[in-house]
Order: structure tokens, then C-alpha cells, then sequence
């Protein structure tokens, strides 16, 4: 196996296409920049995280922060649609602790933390205001940064987020999967027959017959790090959580999501929608799973165009 991954790094066609993504990022005005918080006065430990940021922000403009989720990186989640956002807004797409480049020594691994850490990030940039997207674990984290600073947050977009589930729906049923330790080995592959799982549940007509070599080079090359502390990420999510917990928030919220999500089941959209009340809209994208920002991104895309632009 050990020579098989070395096979793999000598030509990798997953770190070709990530490199092709940092021109493409760097060529829409983006620069990647890595920035320690560990000196600040909310974060004790030693933290760090990195971020696509502006090169050069204009103050005049609106800031749009975009979050990612689980599996490939925030480059591959939000590369088709960077460009449509880079002339109107300033843009921000931040790797979360234990994604990319971004690491922390805390041990605190829920969402609230990881709001708090991105906020501090976002102040380090000089940025106080924004709008957010989040993609999956990304809408986790982006309703906890609406709650905890609702001054700072204008717009939200949760994009098949599950943030109303609860303990006790893996218990009731409600997910494909039986039990918490068989969603994290699919969330965080470790070997080609996983990640052909995990792409079945994303996708309502998944690629077929993608050669084991692919397979094995993108768990190398985007799965291989931080694989403990991500699974402490997902387990955190669900640990005692109850829908009577969950903090309010005021600010006009879309949602989004596949109607045919196998990870968050629609239900998990309509139960957020109705928690929300009437401050969110929700959009359900036809013959769309969980990763229907890449299966539909032309309507994803104009779902968000309408939302976060149209109303400028």
C-alpha cells in the first residue's frame, strides 16, 4: 500500500486539479492567506486558519463568506461559482479547523466553536459584517455565526443543512445509515469502496466505474489528514442535541435543498424552515441529492444569484 500512495503522488490527477483550482481562485482576485489566532483575546490555544481573502477589498462593497462542508476541499465545493459572486461582493472562502490548512491544539470540536474561530478571522481581515453561505457542516457553522453575532450576520444561505436533526432521529429511523460510527466511516472514506458509498449518497445519478487508482488518490490526497479530529466533528454534531435547544435567528434566511438528499433527508429541510419561520424561503431542486451544489449548480447557482444579488 505504502508504494501504491507513492505510485499515486507521482502523478495525482485529485492534486492537479486542486492546483488547477488555486490559478483559477488566485486568477478570480483571491489570495490565499493563513493567519494565526492564537494571540487573540477569545482563543487561548494555538489556532490557525486560512482563507481564500480578496486581494484587494473594496469597503464600498458587501462581503460574502463561503463555508464549506465535508469531503473535497472549499475550492472544489464553490470553484464553478466563485466568479459569479468576485465583481459584487468581497469574497471569503475559509478552510474550517481540521480542513486544508487549518488546525487548532483546542479540544472543543462542536460548530459554536468553529463559529467563533471563523468570526475572529473574519474581524482579523477587517471584515464586521456579511453575508454567508453554507454548505452542509458549512450550514452548521454558518447558523451558529448568525446566532452568536446576529449584528454581523445580514444574509444566510443553508444549503442542505441539517441543523434541526436530533439525537434521537438516528435512533427513529430517519437516516440510511443505522448508527454514528457508519456515518463517519462513509463522511470520512478511507478506502475505495467507502468513498463510492459516500458518492452514492450524494448523488442521485452517481459516476460509475471510477477506477479504484482515482479513488485511492483522492482519499490520499483530501481524506487522509486530521481523520480522527473530523470524526470527532461529525460526532459532536449529534451528541445531546435537541431541536429545543437550538438558538433562534432573525436574519432573512434561504434554504436549499436536494429532494432527494440521502445524508439530510428533505424532512430536515422542512423542519429548519419552519424553526426559521417567516424570515426563510426555502427551494427544493428536483432530481437533486446532498451535493446538489455540483449535481444542479446552474440552478443552485441561481438560486443564490437571486438571493444574495438580485435584492442589492
Amino acid at each position: 500500500m505504502v508504494d501504491y500512495l507513492r505510485l499515486l503522488r507521482c502523478f495525482s490527477f485529485t492534486a492537479s486539479r486542486d492546483w488547477l483550482f488555486r490559478q483559477s481562485f488566485a486568477n478570480a482576485g483571491l489570495r490565499s492567506v493563513t493567519t494565526n489566532l492564537s494571540h487573540t483575546n477569545s482563543i487561548a490555544s494555538t489556532t490557525s486558519m486560512h482563507c481564500w481573502i480578496s486581494k484587494s477589498p473594496n469597503r464600498s462593497k458587501p462581503n460574502l463568506l463561503l463555508v464549506h462542508g465535508f469531503g473535497a476541499n472549499a475550492m472544489w465545493q464553490y470553484g464553478e461559482h466563485l466568479r459569479s459572486f468576485t465583481g459584487r461582493f468581497n469574497v471569503y472562502v475559509p478552510d474550517l479547523l481540521f480542513f486544508g490548512l487549518s488546525s487548532t491544539s483546542e479540544p472543543n470540536r462542536t460548530e459554536s466553536f468553529q463559529a467563533q474561530c471563523l468570526m475572529r478571522l473574519m474581524e482579523t481581515h477587517g471584515v464586521h459584517t456579511m453575508n454567508i453561505v453554507g454548505i452542509s457542516y458549512g450550514g452548521f457553522v454558518g447558523y451558529s455565526l448568525a446566532a452568536q453575532f446576529p449584528e454581523k450576520v445580514e444574509k444566510l444561505v443553508l444549503c442542505c443543512a441539517g441543523v434541526c436533526l436530533e439525537e434521537k432521529d438516528m435512533e427513529d429511523g430517519l437516516f440510511k445509515v443505522p448508527n454514528l460510527e457508519e456515518a463517519t466511516e462513509i463522511l470520512i472514506p478511507q478506502t475505495p469502496e467507502k468513498l463510492k458509498e459516500l458518492i452514492r449518497f450524494s448523488f442521485v445519478k452517481p459516476i460509475r466505474g471510477v477506477p479504484s487508482f482515482f479513488l485511492w488518490d483522492f482519499i490520499d490526497v483530501m481524506c487522509t489528514e486530521f481523520v480522527e479530529e473530523k470524526r470527532d466533528l461529525i460526532k459532536s454534531i449529534l451528541k445531546d442535541r435537541r431541536l429545543s435547544d437550538l438558538p433562534r435567528i432573525r436574519q432573512k434566511t434561504l434554504i436549499i435543498w436536494g429532494e432527494e438528499d440521502q445524508i439530510f433527508p428533505l424532512e430536515l429541510g422542512y423542519r429548519l424552515k419552519r424553526y426559521i419561520g417567516e424570515n426563510a424561503e426555502m427551494v427544493v431542486i428536483k432530481k437533486a441529492g446532498h451535493a446538489v451544489n455540483l449535481e444542479k449548480s446552474k440552478e443552485f447557482l441561481k438560486h443564490l444569484k437571486s438571493f444574495l444579488i438580485d435584492s442589492l
